[in-house]
């Protein structure tokens, strides 16, 4: 069994999951997860396939000749992971530049890894301020978990930090 990581965009339009999700189901493929997204008028997306080494030659070559996108197929084995825990973070700050490197960093410096990461600029209900929004699933030992909210927290005075497991 492989494990293939496809990114893929191309212009949006009508049926672009139905012809990908058709073309797994033909080589019987297993749909793992996936992350897609309509940006400025593209749909680009990653999704990782479970497929039979019989048929992943024949999965990449169909996918990657879809009309107008352009993919990236990277064939791996899912790597043996350390228990960590997981917890989901939604942020919430006034929106500035460099605000997702800052949190990136530190998360990196609490030995977080983002495993997921959905943000976007939203207006505030009364104001009508620009706001960033978003939303963090991330692995971290269980030790770490109260110093990466802290210091999530300490960022800035405007930054909230709701947590989840």
């Amino acid at each position: 069994m492989k494990h293939l990581i496809i990114s893929f965009i191309c212009p949006d339009r009508s049926g672009l999951v139905n012809t990908l999700s058709s073309i797994v189901k033909q080589y019987q493929g297993n749909w793992q997860s996936s992350s897609m997204h309509n940006l400025s008028g593209f749909f680009a997306g990653v999704i990782e396939i479970a497929v039979e080494d019989q048929h992943t030659d024949a999965l990449i070559k169909e996918i990657s000749a879809i009309e107008e996108m352009q993919t990236q197929v990277v064939i791996t084995n899912p790597p043996e992971t350390t228990p960590q825990a997981t917890i989901v973070l939604e942020l919430t700050a006034n929106d500035r530049a460099g605000i997702i490197q800052d949190i990136s960093a530190v998360i990196h410096h609490q030995n977080g890894n983002l495993i997921k990461l959905v943000s976007k600029q939203d207006n505030a209900a009364h104001s009508g301020q620009l706001m960033f929004k978003a939303k963090a699933t991330i692995a971290v030992p269980e030790n770490n978990i109260e110093p990466l909210i802290e210091a999530l927290e300490n960022l800035a005075d405007d930054l909230m930090v709701d947590i989840s497991r």
